[in-house]
């Protein structure tokens, strides 16, 4: 009988969890890359050649890949044969592993979870607890895969159950259609198909942690029905136009993983999870021999993108917004910001909204300004701030009919489409809203020159920043006209594509 000990668990989870926050699988790496060569569409080049340059940066500079370091998910083959020497449960060890890894002092990591999720959303502070799933199965080993899931792809899981007639393949398609950008696109659809309602979310998201082959698939054709069906949903998907960042181009998904579980005669149950532009997994044993050790990846697999500043780029100055300058920017323009950038996402903006509703004055003068949607890493070292990727836009539109006309906000930015009512106000206030690539976060935090926490430090990495910033990337997302590239780019993709 193989005996584990319970620190060895705990340090292979702890140091697969740093190992996952700054590498990207290689297999993931290649099917970018090859995405970025094929890609047409100028926009969502940029977009893929920003992820790209940011990966090897991140792996390089051994910093998260993204700001959002995701929630913690651990999913364990527990071998018959196998004994853990511990009196604790489970639970409390793999806690231990993500309080170790979150708060490392070299590469600490964002604790993105709240305790209570109804009533007093406080973060633990430690990105406890994991999400922990176990099988009970034949052998002497302990297998163990490690993921760590961003927000913004795990918020677009879809569940429904068809009926057993039903084409998966359409539902999955027609389901992608309305997910928006917010997943980060380009990345993988998981589908689980079968068992029961929970049975198959777990099959979509376990999928996800499979290798990724689309490229071999795509060159030697299909072999089983699965391979067809895999093949129909990728060409499909792609053929929606959605592009890198919602931009419209040819990619939108790097492959499709598909896994099955019988399932009741009369009900075909049907799960998808995406996985974003920050796919993070591992998979590992123990025998009994010591805790896991994981060996870097070749960094010849991720390309040298080099990323150029264009003489016909409009270069921004934060600092003099005023409604006269931003009407001449126009969608899908590249933008380079300089100048005072202020942080604030989900319950800075609940914040706010409820103190101009008591008439009281906000603690920043937002008059003519500009707001990014970002939940930064702490910085280390040398460094001003960590990685700085922003957050889905479309979580805030609830406020903007409250806080553009009460502050002046100029202009906003963050990640994916603005939704109508919040178009409606953009456009009734002259603001605008900016696009900066998710899936970039380290590559943006390298143009923030100086941070302060200006306002509210409880609320932990969503407090408000006074950022400087230099030549920050960015693309108009929605115009003050009410244009948007997230409607524009796609369609035009989409007409091209078929």
């Amino acid at each position: 009988m193989a005996v584990i000990k319970e620190e060895d668990i705990r340090a292979s989870i702890a140091t697969a969890l740093q190992f996952i926050s700054y590498f990207h699988p290689a297999d993931f790496i290649r099917h970018m890359a090859d995405a970025y060569d094929r890609e047409e569409s100028d926009a969502a080049r940029n977009a893929i050649g920003q992820i790209l340059k940011n990966s090897r940066m991140a792996a390089l500079g051994r910093r998260p890949i993204c700001q959002d370091t995701g929630a913690a998910n651990v999913f364990f083959k527990i071998g018959l044969g196998a004994r853990i020497e511990s009196d604790r449960d489970l639970q409390s060890i793999v806690d231990d592993a993500v309080r170790d890894a979150y708060l490392a002092e070299e590469n600490p990591l964002r604790a993105s979870m709240v305790r209570d999720p109804l009533f007093d959303r406080q973060n633990t502070g430690d990105n406890t607890p994991a999400i922990v799933h176990v099988d009970m199965v034949a052998g002497a080993e302990i297998e163990i895969t490690v993921s760590a899931k961003g927000g913004g792809s795990e918020n677009k899981a879809k569940f429904a159950t068809l009926d057993p007639g039903e084409s998966v393949a359409d539902w999955v398609v027609k389901t992608v259609e309305t997910l928006g950008a917010g997943w980060c696109p380009p990345g993988i659809l998981g589908v689980g198909v079968g068992g029961s309602a929970e049975k198959s979310m777990l099959l979509a998201k376990q999928a996800l942690n499979e290798p990724l082959d689309m490229t071999e698939l795509l060159k030697r054709g299909p072999t089983t029905k699965a391979d067809e069906l895999r093949l129909d949903i990728y060409r499909r998907v792609n053929d929606l136009g959605i592009g890198a960042q919602g931009l419209g181009g040819l990619t939108s998904v790097l492959d499709v993983k598909l896994a099955t579980f019988p399932c009741h005669a009369a009900s075909l149950p049907v799960s998808l999870i995406p996985n974003c532009a920050a796919t993070r997994h591992v998979h590992f044993k123990l025998d009994g021999s010591g805790p896991a050790t994981f060996d870097p990846p070749d960094l010849s697999d991720w390309p040298e993108v080099a990323l150029e500043v264009s003489t016909d780029m409009r270069r921004v100055d934060l600092d003099s917004l005023d409604e006269d300058s931003v009407r001449e920017w126009t969608p899908g323009e590249t933008l380079l910001l300089s100048g005072t950038l202020y942080t604030g996402r989900d319950a800075a903006h609940r914040r706010m909204v409820e103190m101009i509703s008591r008439g009281q004055s906000l603690p920043v003068d937002l008059k003519d300004k500009a707001i990014y949607y970002v939940g930064p890493v702490k910085p280390v070292g040398d460094e001003i701030l960590g990685s700085a990727g922003p957050t889905t836009a479309s979580r805030m539109d609830r406020y903007l009919e409250t806080i553009l006309p009460a502050t002046g906000l100029r202009v906003m930015v963050g990640k994916a489409e603005r939704g109508p009512e919040a178009i409606q106000a953009i456009v009734k206030n002259r603001a605008v809203y900016l696009v900066a690539v998710g899936g970039a976060a380290y590559l943006v935090s390298k143009a923030v020159r100086s941070a302060r926490v200006v306002a509210w430090p409880d609320l932990g990495m969503e407090a408000i920043y006074e950022l400087k910033v230099e030549d920050m990337p960015v693309m108009v997302g929605v115009d003050s006209r009410g244009k948007s590239i997230h409607a524009i780019g796609p369609a035009l993709w989409r007409r091209i594509r078929n």
